[in-house]
C-alpha cells in the first residue's frame, strides 16, 4: 500500500506531506481545491507522462516521492525489481520522481536510477488508478478482450505464452513471404546487379594474401635498376676487381700458421676462416641472382594493373580482400533465393500452412478457457450489477470467432461485452447503450471483481461517483468501501455517502500564504467529520439538521462496513 506522499513544487503544491493508512481514504474538498492534484502527483510517481507545466511558478523543479509498503510474501514486486537489480528492504519501495525545468525526468526506485519505463513498469504494480475518463476502456471494443483475459488470469496467460511464441514465428514467416513476392521488375533489377557483381567479383579470382604479395613484388620491379647496381658493385667489392675474398683468404693462411705457434691466436683464425667461407657463399648467391636478373617491363604493367583492380573492387565491396569474398558469398546466397524463389516460396507457403494449423488448436484452447470463464464473469458482474441498483440489467461477453485463418496476438476471438439495462430490451453492444453513470457502475463492478485477485498494493478512484445521487450514491459508496477490504483505496469524492464510508478522511482546500495560492490538507477525525460531511450535505450553510443527517450518515455507514468486512 501507498504508506507516504511527498510533494513539493507541483503545481499549486507547494510542499505537501501525506500519510496514508489500510483501508478506504477519502479525499474531499472544494472544487479546484487540489484534490485531482494530489492523484495527478501520484500518477507520475507511478511513471505516468510528465510535463514542465506541473512545476509551480517560480521553481526549479517539482518533486515526487511515494513510500510503498508490499507484502512479502507476494513477490511479484520483489522478482521484478530484483530482475532490474533494484534491493527491496523489508518490503518497502520508494519511488521518487523529479520534473525539471528543461522538461526532462529523473526517476529513481529505492534509490536507483531508472528509466521511466521501468518505473511505470514498477508502478503499475503498486498502484491502479481510475477516473472517469477510464470508462473509456469499456467504450472500446478493443480492450474488451484485455478485460476478460485480466479477469482469467493465470489460465490464459500459460496457454497465451505458447500461442505468442507460434504466433511471432507465424508472423515472420508471413512478413517473408510478403517480401518474396514483391515486385518482379525489382526482383529481376537485384537478380541483374547481383549476377553482374558475382561475375566481376569472379573474374577477379581474388586468393587471400596476393594483394600482400604484388605490393612488395611492384616495389622491387618499380627499383629495378638501383636493386641491380647495388648488387652489382656488392659483387665486384668481393671478387672481382677489389679482390676483397682474396685478401681475406690470404689473411686467413696467415692466422692457420700463427694459430700453430700461439693457441691464444686460434678463435681468431677460427671467426676469420668461417667469414672467409660464408663470403664465399654470398659471392656464389649474387652472382646467380645477377646473372638471373632481367627488367621486366611487362609484368611492372602486369602488378600495377592487378592493384589497381583490387583498389576498384575494394570502393565497391569491401574494405579489404576478405570482405569482398564475404559480400561475394552473401550475394550469391541472395541471388540462389532469388533465382530459386518459386521453389523456396511453396516450402515457405508449406511451413505457414503448417503454422496455420498449430496456431487453429492453440487459439481455440484459448477460446475454450475465455468462453468457460465468461460464464463466471457475467454472473458475477450481474451480481454487482444489482447491488448497484442495476437489477433489471442482463450481461453478456459475447465471443466470436474471426474469419477463417484470421488471427492477432489474441488468438481468433472476438470479444464483446453486451448488456440489456431494461427488461425485455434485447441484449446490445455495451459501447452503444450504456449512458455515463451505468458506465460508471460497470467499472466499478469490474473492479470490485478484480480487486479480489488483481495484487496491486493501492486503487485509486478519482471522482468516479461523479453525476449519480440517492441509492445508487450510496450503492457505490459500499461498493468502493468493499473494495477497500481487499486493497488499499484512495477516493476524491463529492458525494458524503462516499466520505461516510471512509476509514481516513482528508479535507483539501486552498491556502494563501504571502501572496501565493497554495493546497494543504487537514486530516479529518472525529466531531470534524460530522461538520465535513454536513457542508458537503447542504453545500454550504452548517445546520442542526444538516448536523443530525451527517452523524446519522456516519451512524449507518459504520453499521453497512461491519457487515461486509
Amino acid at each position: 500500500m501507498l504508506s507516504e506522499l511527498s510533494i513539493k513544487n507541483f503545481a499549486i503544491i507547494e510542499q505537501l506531506e501525506i500519510t496514508f493508512d489500510e483501508g478506504l481514504t477519502v479525499l474531499t474538498g472544494e472544487t479546484g481545491a487540489g484534490k485531482s492534484i494530489i492523484i495527478d502527483a501520484v500518477q507520475l510517481l507511478a511513471g505516468g507522462r510528465g510535463s514542465q507545466e506541473f512545476i509551480r511558478h517560480g521553481a526549479k523543479k517539482a518533486e515526487l516521492q511515494g513510500l510503498f509498503t508490499v507484502d512479502e510474501s507476494k513477490n511479484e514486486v520483489a522478482e521484478r525489481l530484483a530482475e532490474f537489480g533494484i534491493e527491496a528492504e523489508e518490503g518497502a519501495v520508494i519511488l521518487r520522481r523529479d520534473l525539471n525545468t528543461n522538461g526532462k525526468s529523473v526517476c529513481r526506485v529505492n534509490g536507483k536510477l531508472v528509466t521511466i519505463a521501468i518505473l511505470r513498469e514498477i508502478g503499475s504494480l503498486l498502484i491502479d488508478i481510475h477516473g472517469q475518463h477510464e470508462n473509456q476502456e469499456l467504450m472500446s471494443e478493443r480492450r474488451h478482450i484485455d478485460l476478460l483475459d485480466f479477469y482469467i488470469g493465470e489460465p490464459i496467460e500459460r496457454a497465451m505464452s505458447t500461442y505468442t511464441e507460434l504466433y511471432d514465428k507465424y508472423k515472420k514467416l508471413q512478413q517473408l513471404i510478403a517480401a518474396k513476392t514483391q515486385d518482379e521488375q525489382q526482383i529481376a533489377q537485384k537478380i541483374d546487379l547481383y549476377s553482374f557483381q558475382l561475375e566481376e567479383i569472379d573474374a577477379a579470382s581474388l586468393i587471400i594474401g596476393e594483394e600482400e604479395e604484388l605490393e612488395a613484388e611492384r616495389v622491387k620491379l618499380q627499383h629495378f635498376h638501383r636493386l641491380f647496381d647495388r648488387l652489382n658493385t656488392s659483387y665486384e667489392a668481393i671478387s672481382l676487381e677489389s679482390h676483397g675474398l682474396d685478401w681475406i683468404g690470404n689473411a686467413m693462411s696467415d692466422l692457420e700458421e700463427a694459430a700453430s705457434i700461439d693457441d691464444e691466436i686460434k678463435p681468431m683464425s677460427e671467426t676469420v676462416n668461417s667469414a672467409f667461407y660464408s663470403l664465399q657463399d654470398v659471392s656464389h648467391d649474387l652472382k646467380r641472382l645477377i646473372d638471373g636478373m632481367e627488367f621486366q617491363p611487362e609484368r611492372l604493367h602486369y602488378v600495377e594493373e592487378r592493384l589497381a583492380l583490387f583498389l576498384t573492387l575494394k570502393r565497391k565491396y569491401g574494405k579489404s580482400l576478405e570482405d569482398i569474398l564475404l559480400y561475394r558469398d552473401k550475394i550469391a546466397d541472395a541471388l540462389d533465393q532469388l533465382v530459386n524463389r518459386d521453389e523456396r516460396l511453396h516450402q515457405n507457403q508449406e511451413l505457414l500452412a503448417q503454422y496455420v494449423e498449430d496456431l487453429e488448436i492453440e487459439a481455440n484452447e484459448l477460446s475454450i478457457i475465455r468462453k468457460k470463464s465468461a460464464l463466471l464473469l457475467e454472473k458475477g458482474i450481474e451480481e454487482q450489477l444489482k447491488q448497484l441498483y442495476m437489477e433489471k440489467a442482463t450481461f453478456k461477453v459475447q465471443i466470436q470467432r474471426k474469419e477463417p485463418n484470421q488471427f492477432d496476438v489474441n488468438g481468433f476471438d472476438n470479444v464483446v461485452f453486451m448488456i440489456s439495462t431494461n427488461l425485455g430490451e434485447p441484449l446490445k453492444p455495451l459501447v452503444r447503450v450504456a449512458s455515463g453513470g451505468e458506465l460508471s457502475r460497470m467499472m466499478l463492478a469490474l473492479k470490485t471483481i478484480f480487486s479480489q485477485h488483481q495484487g496491486v498494493t493501492s486503487i485509486i478512484f478519482d471522482e468516479v461517483d461523479t453525476g449519480v445521487s440517492g441509492r445508487v450514491a450510496q450503492s457505490i459508496a459500499e461498493k468502493i468501501a468493499m473494495i477497500a477490504s481487499h486493497s488499499q483505496v484512495l477516493c476524491i469524492s463529492h458525494l458524503p455517502q462516499v466520505a461516510a464510508m471512509a476509514d481516513h478522511h482528508y479535507l483539501i482546500k486552498k491556502e494563501i500564504h504571502d501572496g501565493r495560492t497554495t493546497t494543504a490538507i487537514h486530516d479529518v477525525i472525529q466531531e470534524e467529520r460530522t461538520e465535513e460531511l454536513s457542508r458537503m450535505l447542504s453545500g454550504a450553510e452548517i445546520t442542526p439538521l444538516t448536523l443530525q443527517h451527517a452523524d446519522e450518515l456516519l451512524k449507518l455507514a459504520k453499521q453497512r462496513k461491519q457487515a461486509f468486512r
